[in-house]
């Protein structure tokens, strides 16, 4: 899975690191189980601080996408893809309300707010 980071971005690194992460969960490049990088391989990789990757490892394990073991490292959690809890789904929601009235402030129709979405959908 190829990782791209941008640092002009106003999304936090740990955060643009973890949502590449869950996509390739969603996408199925990255399978339960299935191993990842330890923090200061990750980090070499990428050119970043340790302490960011694991940040977003300590998102991620929040979220239940993956698990970590000590002295095992990070995997993908076994359950990463599954059906969502009341509780996501409210989380879910409550993220996408600022989004939604930003898009109306701009005057985007549902219709194109929908078609934004497709587009994210296909983006894979």
């Amino acid at each position: 899975m190829y990782i791209e980071l941008d640092d002009q971005s106003s999304t936090p690194i740990y955060l643009q690191l973890a949502n590449q992460i869950i996509r390739g969960i969603a996408n199925k490049e990255l399978v339960p189980y299935e191993a990842l990088p330890s923090g200061r391989m990750l980090a070499g990789d990428l050119g970043i601080n340790m302490h960011t990757v694991n940040k977003a490892y300590h998102y991620l394990e929040d979220k239940r996408f993956i698990q970590v073991q000590p002295k095992s490292g990070a995997m993908i959690h076994p359950e990463a893809v599954r059906a969502a809890s009341a509780s996501e789904v409210q989380l879910l929601k409550e993220r996408l309300q600022p989004i939604i009235d930003e898009a109306r402030c701009l005057r985007l129709s549902k219709e194109a707010i929908y078609q934004l979405i497709k587009e994210c959908e296909n983006d894979d």
